[in-house]
This record gives C-alpha cells, structure tokens and sequence, in this order.
C-alpha cells in the first residue's frame, strides 16, 4: 500500500508462508523487510532461548548452530537480546540466511531491542528479512511478544529451545509449537542450573533432546542416521507391526506431511502423532524436509 514506509513491502495474502496459514489464528496482515527465504528450498527452524543466558546457552548456540554452515537451513528468531540475538549472529557467520520476527513494527525509529538495530539491518544486507504482523510503527509492547510467539513457531517447521527458566516466556513459543504439530528440540542443560529448569522440563514432557549439530540434523532429515558397519537393514514386514502402525506404514509408499497423514488416516489425532512418533522410535520412518518418510 502507499502508505508502507519505503523498504516495508506489505504481503498479500496469497503471498503469505503457506505454514502461516495452517495455523489457528493465521495473520491478517504480514510486513516483510528485505527477502523472505522460499520455505521450498529452505527448512525453516526457529531457535529461542532466554534473554539472561549463560555461557553455556551460548557456546550451545554457535556449536549447534554453527555446525549447520552448508545445509538449506533457515534460522528464525525473535531479534531479542540473549539467545535470540546470538542465534541470528551464528546464522550470519555460518552463512545461513535468518528471519527476525521482532515485537514491534518494521519501521527502524519502533525496532526493539534498540541495542539491535544494526544486527536488524545486518540480516537485510545478508539475504535475510524481519517480518510482523504489526503496523510498520507499532511499538514493542508487553502484549506484542506472546503474539509474535505465534509467527514464530508457525512458519517454522520445527523449533530449538537453547535455555529457558522454568517461567519462561520462551517455553510459550514451545507450546505453541507443539499445539501447531511442529517438531520442539531441547538442548539439556545441568540440573543444578535455573536456566536449564524449562528445557529440561520440555524434554520430560516429550522434546527431542539436542547436544549437536549432528543430532539435529539427523532429526530434521538432512543426513542419514549413524549405524554401525555390521548393522543391516532388513525388509519391511507389516506383520510385525500394530494394526494403526501398519495403516500409516502402507499410507507412506510416498512421503507426506504429518497434516496429510493426520487427514488419511481413520484414527484419532492424538493417537496418530503416538503411532508416528513410536514408529520414528523404531527407526522404521524419518522426517524430512517437512515430510515423512519410510526408511525401510
């Protein structure tokens, strides 16, 4: 629209991120500044953690996400200070494009934190881009970031929580994710740490713990699972396999989304994403690049 500020493009619906609109609560509008990675060539993976981060938190955040230098990965955050603000910084220096989705509008005079204004610009210059449902001038306020949470984990297929305290507002954007059917990662931390309390607590509750670059991407299906050289694969028999497990093994002949998978199959939700996720237990399916997959 006319009124955008030079350099905010307002997106058209149609021009949405399809994750986007699979959520509940879908934007109603979306500004984006500089280029949006394709979500068809890139996986998009959000990484959050808390503002009051320890050393820990951040070598997490450069080996893991530092090891990723080379695969189509995108990184999302939140622009915030801490975690937030070092994932983008490790997406840069590994090369890796990176969204910021900020609490506030786009408008440079609104961008918060202040402190990270230049590192705002920085992602633009690199092939990156913030985007917001917010009014270019809207500023940050308390009710802005639990619902930027939301863009978060829904454009992301998958989110990585580095450190959270067991309050944390960071563990709003794991729920969310959960509630959308994304993938949730935690990096485990040492039980004596407050800053620990929240991820450990997630990977209790069924987060996939994450200690490497390599365990992540194994878990996003970008390389093949580690087996030992005398280990051999033996062919699929349906015959060992429950009655639910084998009517989505059969439904896999191709890869699909868990969406897909949800709407194919005559069996509760929940059940379902118990079944898969107990068949990705086993090592018989895999996802990747959004889908899953037989292995066998």
């Amino acid at each position: 629209m006319n009124s955008t500020p030079k350099g905010i493009q307002e997106l058209a619906p149609e021009d949405f991120p399809l994750a986007l609109l699979e959520i509940p609560q879908p934007p109603e509008t979306l500004y984006v500044r500089g280029t949006l990675p394709d979500p068809t060539q890139f996986y998009y993976l959000a990484v959050v953690g808390s503002r009051k981060f320890t050393n820990y938190g951040r070598e997490a955040v450069e080996r893991i996400i530092g090891g990723l230098a080379g695969y189509p990965i995108c990184i999302v955050s939140g622009l915030a200070m801490g975690i937030d603000a070092i994932a983008h910084r490790v997406a840069l220096d590994a090369g890796l494009p990176t969204v910021a989705i900020p609490g506030s509008g786009l408008d440079s005079s609104v961008i918060y934190p202040r402190s990270n204004l230049a590192l705002a610009r920085e992602i633009i210059e690199n092939g990156g881009a913030l985007l917001s449902e917010f009014a270019p001038d809207l500023r940050a306020a308390p009710w802005t970031f639990p619902q930027r949470n939301r863009i978060m984990a829904g454009i992301s297929q998958s989110t990585l929580v580095i450190e959270a305290e067991e309050k944390s507002g960071t563990l709003i954007t794991a729920r969310l994710a959960v509630d959308y059917n994304r993938n949730v990662f935690a990096v485990p931390g040492s039980i004596f740490s407050a800053s620990s309390k929240g991820t450990n607590k997630l990977i209790r509750q069924g987060a996939t713990p994450i200690t490497s670059a390599q365990d992540l991407l194994e878990e996003l299906g970008l390389v093949e699972q580690a087996f030992g050289p005398d280990t051999k694969q033996e062919p699929l028999d349906l015959t060992l396999y429950s009655p639910d497990e084998q009517a989505i093994l059969i439904l896999l002949d191709e890869p699909m989304s868990r969406e897909d998978i949800l709407s194919a199959v005559s069996l509760p939700s929940a059940s379902t994403l118990s079944t898969l996720t107990i068949l990705e237990i086993k090592g018989v399916v895999c996802e990747k690049m959004g889908k899953i997959m037989r292995i066998l």
